[in-house]
């Protein structure tokens, strides 16, 4: 009975070490599952039917703070080459500089500048996006849909819905203007593990 309740103890402690760690700063740091993240985007071609893509390469750092949650912080940094649509053609002309310019602006980049919290676990998050060389206000609308322990990994998990529109003509993306639309959807699915 002894050895059981030792066992026991043993592996709650070890679930429960990172919580109490971060529990004793209020402060988590947290970077992309990348397996369980999608940067998608969305835009109208000519009013048919609405293209879609996603980027394949990025990184990002989000930090929760407990104790102030407004000084929270999300950092995403994306390789435009990445983009992806399953076409060879399409994916060559959205890197060329009609569109994305890889070559002149290998990054995109969003830096969070203010985060208030919503009712129901959402919150608007404020900052900074930079597309072809272009630095603009962006404003993210995000959903936290769950935080607690992935016990294979012994680590903290949270995953989040993201959205937002911008004007891609806002960062100097004009080209097929107005026949390809202005108005690009952006929807970030996306799971992160704590840094320990």
């Amino acid at each position: 009975m002894n050895k059981f309740f030792m066992k026991v103890a043993t592996a709650v402690f070890i679930m429960l070490s990172p919580l109490t760690v971060q529990a004793a700063t209020g402060i988590e740091t947290y970077h992309f599952d990348k397996p369980h993240t999608n940067i998608m985007w969305f835009v109208s071609h000519i009013g048919f039917s609405n293209s879609m893509g996603q980027f394949m390469d990025y990184d990002g750092k989000i930090i929760l703070n407990h104790d102030n949650p407004q000084l929270s912080s999300v950092k995403i940094t994306i390789n435009t080459a990445s983009i992806m649509t399953g076409q060879e053609k399409f994916d060559a002309h959205l890197k060329s500089g009609d569109y994305f310019n890889v070559e002149k602006y290998p990054t995109a980049t969003f830096n969070s500048t203010k985060v208030t919290l919503q009712e129901d676990d959402r919150a608007t998050v404020y900052g900074d996006f930079t597309l072809l060389g272009i630095t603009k206000p962006l404003t993210l609308i995000i959903r936290l849909n769950k935080r607690a322990m992935d016990i294979l990994k012994n680590k903290m998990r949270t995953g989040f819905s993201v959205k937002t529109t911008i004007k891609r003509s806002d960062w100097g993306m004009t080209h097929y203007l107005p026949f390809v639309g202005d108005d690009v959807i952006i929807r970030i699915e996306a799971e992160a593990l704590i840094d320990q």
